[in-house]
């Protein structure tokens, strides 16, 4: 479609003037979406995957009020028209405040609970711009750099095991390379690492063997790295291990997987999941009684599947 031709969602609406409640309620929803301003009453967006639908509800809420609102679609006249529009939805300003906010974090600070949570909160932060970033270019590139590397100062300062994130090509495998193999990846399995041999086991190679290596320890020259620096199957961008081995062995598309993604990267590495606290929860439960991380996998795996089948069945029932 030529860059003339873009189609764009509107909503367009009228509240009585003394329903401040709804229209307060209607604006943070088309805020919380990226929504822009065309003018009083017009709230425009991108057409996409998943846009219409959030929009239409808002409508519908609007309407249940006595109020007038329809969703409609616009198609650009003029590329001028278009650009325009385009400027709407600039996120320069929030990218750049999210600049400001991380030079005014100190790395070297004392607290080492604040400096992680204010780290979790730039990736938050930083996530919720890109999901209404419906046009990005180089600010978002750029600060996706800035965030890696203050990520990195703080894996390096207090998490010496942790992974630091790269930028480098995201690795796309064939499974039928990857059977049988040893997996390797640090001792001590937490989060990441015991989500990401669940999901080795169960979707890319289901007679995985796993290596657990001690600080210092070299992996094995036949063993198959991730979670950690060096590991061909680690933290790529904004992606997380398990996030990693989604997208390298094309999994990336299972809605079940990607709700647990989303589970597991907001307890790495922080972000919204509402099953997150429950799930951390259990884990440190069933630590508490496994004697080794042998027992440890063993015994996720099967909450892993729970959480999975519970996940499948959301999407089933949701089709209903």
């Amino acid at each position: 479609m030529p860059l003339s031709s873009v189609p764009y969602l509107a909503l367009l609406f009228s509240l009585p003037a003394r329903n401040a409640t709804e229209r307060m309620r209607a604006w943070r929803a088309l805020k919380n979406m990226g929504g822009a301003i065309l003018r009083d009453g017009v709230y425009l967006l991108p057409s996409g995957s998943g846009r219409e639908l959030p929009l239409i509800e808002v409508a519908l809420g609007i309407q249940e009020t006595q109020g007038l609102a329809e969703v409609v679609g616009i198609v650009t006249r003029s590329e001028e028209q278009n650009l325009a529009f385009r400027a709407l939805f600039d996120r320069q300003a929030d990218y750049q405040a999210l600049r400001d906010e991380i030079a005014r974090i100190d790395p070297e600070i004392l607290d080492v609970a604040l400096l992680k949570r204010a780290a979790r909160h730039v990736r938050r932060r930083f996530h919720e711009i890109i999901a209404i970033d419906f046009f990005p270019g180089d600010a978002q590139t750029e600060l996706q750099k800035v965030v890696t590397t203050l990520e990195a100062q703080v894996a390096r300062r207090f998490d010496s095991g942790e992974p630091v994130a790269t930028l480098k090509e995201l690795p796309r495998r064939d499974p039928a390379e990857y059977q049988e193999r040893l997996w390797v990846t640090r001792a001590n399995l937490w989060v990441d690492r015991l989500a990401s041999a669940w999901l080795i086991r169960r979707f890319i190679d289901r007679k995985a063997r796993f290596h657990w290596l001690r600080a210092g320890e070299p992996p094995p020259d036949e063993g198959v790295g991730f979670d950690f620096d060096g590991a061909p199957f680690t933290h790529i961008a904004d992606r997380i291990t398990f996030e990693t081995l989604m997208a390298a062995f094309a999994l990336e598309n299972n809605p079940a997987l990607q709700a647990l993604g989303r589970m597991i990267h907001a307890l790495d590495v922080g972000g919204i999941s509402p099953e997150a606290a429950g799930f951390e929860a259990l884990l440190k439960g069933i630590r508490l009684r496994c004697v080794d991380d042998d027992a440890l996998l063993e015994a996720v795996i099967a909450v892993l599947d729970d959480f999975y089948r519970s996940f499948s069945h959301e999407k089933d029932t949701s089709d209903e």
